[in-house]
């Protein structure tokens, strides 16, 4: 079996002494999981997280773990490396990836969110980069967050809660009486590791400690 697609290398870790195991984030085939032969020991073109290239998978049997082939582009994380804070955020990223999305499922949007995300972070805000990247995320997850009408009486204005039950804003009026329990908008970080920590614990796992890492603002 073979699969072939662009991608972002997310995770690298050691097998034995010369080999790792890599998780790359593909455009079409979503999170894959193999081994790279050699990749603790190469001099030349040595595999680093955060490149993004091509990778071949292949492998005898659908079940196997298989190996790549990993031609890398560009590493898009350099800029990124002289910032402890835009650092936090891809490996944050990376993490959430590896611990919630299903392998071989294509996530072709959040993908293309995912490099655009890297750039992002070291051109733009990165708070509300990564905010929105995490948002995109959670709406990929099936918990779409939902700002523009009030849950309870539909209207467009003076939207300042959001309910944890729903993920849709609340409005003054209709948040009065359950103040205590609603999340106060804008979003923030802080809301948004509620929801991924619910997606989490909906697959098993845990909120990664590169999320709970973050300083949230």
């Amino acid at each position: 079996m073979k699969l072939e697609s662009n991608g972002i290398l997310i995770a690298l870790q050691p097998l034995g002494e010369r080999d790792s195991v890599a998780r790359i984030f593909t455009a079409d085939f979503g999170v894959v999981c193999g081994m790279m032969r050699a990749a603790q020991i190469m001099r030349k073109n040595r595999p680093l997280v955060g490149q993004i290239g091509t990778a071949v998978w292949n492998a005898r049997l659908d079940s196997q773990l298989g190996t790549f082939h990993w031609e890398s582009e560009k590493n898009i994380a350099v800029p990124l490396m002289t910032s402890r804070a835009t650092l936090a955020y891809m490996n944050s990223a990376f993490a959430l990836i590896t611990a919630l999305l299903p392998e071989r499922e294509q996530y072709k949007i959040l993908y293309d969110n995912t490099v655009r995300l890297m750039y992002e972070l070291a051109n733009a805000n990165p708070y509300d980069a990564y905010l929105n990247w995490e948002i995109l995320l959670l709406r990929e997850l099936g918990y779409a967050l939902n700002l523009n009408a009030c849950s309870g009486c539909g209207a467009h204005d003076n939207l300042e809660y959001l309910s944890p039950r729903t993920g849709r804003a609340v409005c003054v009026n209709c948040a009065a009486p359950y103040v205590d329990r609603l999340y106060k908008l804008p979003l923030n970080l802080n809301i948004t590791q509620r929801f991924l920590e619910r997606a989490c614990f909906a697959q098993g796992a845990n909120l990664p400690p590169a999320r709970k890492m973050l300083t949230i603002g």
